[in-house]
């Protein structure tokens, strides 16, 4: 089994709870909801176990981020800088490598004044304090880094970020993200900004000037371009515009459930022909399919396969958008509170309190990988979904 080291390490041990920030009671279950079981065979559980332990195991997208088990205390926690890291839960994910964002989508968002670039830099930094004191985690810088995760038995963290909004229109500012650590970045959110329009918008502008010039220095830099929550014209635009591979890190097909938030079959395969990959997600309400419209691993998985189908298994992994709590509470309180454009409309369905077999960091992976090993998949397959596309991609823009 692919454990991390553990040393019993909670957020913010060294601090003292009620003085030094506000405590809030908090979702550090791992049995949440009900166990899921694939319901494996002696053999096919031995297959899981040799690729957990064998091979690089990355998430494109997924968070240790830790909510509170009270909606009122959703929207105060996520604005303070405290939030707090699921390291136990990490350490039994089996992931080697997660594109971790540290869900500054909620810092920032739910800043009272909108997007601060002073938000981004005190995240980081507390969070980054926060890592020194344990040794579950640690934060990548390059390929090497990544490369010795599984070896040294802890989970590479590649800081990353939702969207490029806090650059405002000063391009210098994706090389001090660079410089503090950012790895990958994504476009736009939702809405639109002053690099292109996100998948919340009525109009797509496209990509602006100004957000050809940040992808330029992305590229010299060696930072990845993530286009998960960008408008299908800005999407095209970025591929189009960048001279590396540009990720979904997290997403799905349109063609299968019709919302913004999925992606259209000309952008999946335009992602592809650059040599991106599509991550699939499995964000509550997200990834749901007319087969299966009540989410769980059976419907995310579908959108897998379909992918695989469309362009390829070279140019698809795993990018599940879980953390650890209630996370359909979160997407509540956020369209509650911001009034955002809904990136689910466009279909009707029944809406999941969580995604069975996919509820969190601990179970997600392992349980979409060993979906894979019972469909049948080859075992040089899933390795490719498993991590081996991402690190072959990790390799060409970080080294």
């Amino acid at each position: 089994m692919n454990v991390k080291k553990y040393d019993g390490y909670r957020s913010f041990n060294y601090l003292e709870p009620g003085k030094d920030y506000r405590e809030y009671e908090l979702s550090y279950e791992l049995d949440r909801v009900p166990r899921f079981t694939l319901e494996m065979t002696v053999e096919e559980e031995k297959v899981l176990q040799e690729i957990l332990e064998k091979e690089h195991i990355v998430s494109l997208r997924d968070h240790g981020f830790i909510t509170p088990k009270k909606y009122r205390d959703i929207i105060p926690y996520c604005r303070q800088l405290h939030t707090h890291f699921h390291y136990e839960g990490i350490a039994r994910s089996g992931i080697d490598v997660i594109f971790e964002n540290f869900m500054d989508g909620i810092s920032l968002i739910t800043s009272k004044n909108g997007l601060k670039w002073d938000d981004v830099i005190y995240l980081l930094g507390i969070r980054y304090a926060d890592i020194q004191k344990q040794e579950t985690v640690y934060i990548a810088s390059d390929f090497q880094d990544i490369r010795q995760a599984k070896e040294n038995r802890q989970t590479a963290l590649l800081p990353s970020l939702e969207a490029a909004s806090a650059l405002e229109n000063e391009v210098d500012r994706v090389d001090i993200l660079y410089g503090f650590g950012i790895r990958c970045m994504g476009i736009t959110y939702n809405q639109s900004n002053t690099l292109g329009s996100g998948l919340g918008e009525e109009v797509d502008g496209g990509l602006t000037h100004f957000g050809r010039k940040v992808i330029e220095r992305m590229n010299r830099l060696g930072m990845m371009i993530d286009i998960s929550h960008c408008g299908d014209r800005t999407s095209l635009d970025v591929i189009e515009a960048s001279e590396q591979p540009v990720l979904i890190t997290h997403a799905g097909a349109r063609a299968l459930w019709n919302t913004p938030r999925m992606k259209s079959d000309k952008v999946l395969k335009a992602c592809a022909e650059k040599g991106g990959i599509i991550g699939v997600c499995a964000a509550p309400n997200t990834t749901l399919t007319r087969n299966h419209p009540e989410h769980s691993i059976y419907s995310v998985m579908e959108h897998f396969a379909y992918l695989v189908d469309l362009v390829g298994i070279d140019h698809v992994g795993l990018g599940p958008d879980t953390f650890f709590g209630d996370h359909t509470a979160i997407q509540h309180a956020f369209d509650e509170m911001l009034g955002i454009a809904d990136s689910h409309s466009g279909e009707e369905f029944q809406e999941a309190s969580y995604v069975k077999g996919l509820e969190n960091p601990a179970e997600a992976m392992k349980n979409m990988i060993g979906w894979m090993v019972k469909e049948g998949y080859a075992p040089a397959e899933i390795i490719k979904a498993a991590g081996g596309n991402a690190m072959r991609v990790m390799e060409e823009i970080l080294a």
